[in-house]
């Protein structure tokens, strides 16, 4: 299941542009750790869990490195 929900986090990224998918990178990680444990289960603090994941997402969404929105 945490596979299952890593290859998740990843496919959600990329639907959102990050086409940056090193799991070493810190911010790719934290993304994905978050997500992960945000929909494992039912965590009693899946808004907030799905607030900060989204937050991490947008902020990749804006930095350079992470998409290739304006390299090229």
């Amino acid at each position: 299941e945490i596979k299952d929900l890593i290859s998740a986090a990843l496919a959600d990224l990329k639907l959102a542009g990050i086409v940056k998918e090193d799991q070493t990178d810190a911010l790719i990680s934290r993304a994905i750790i978050t997500y992960c444990r945000a929909n494992f289960g039912e965590p009693v603090d899946y808004d907030r869990l799905k607030k900060s994941y989204d937050e991490q997402k947008a902020q990749m969404k804006t930095a350079s490195g992470y998409t290739e929105w304006g390299d090229g």
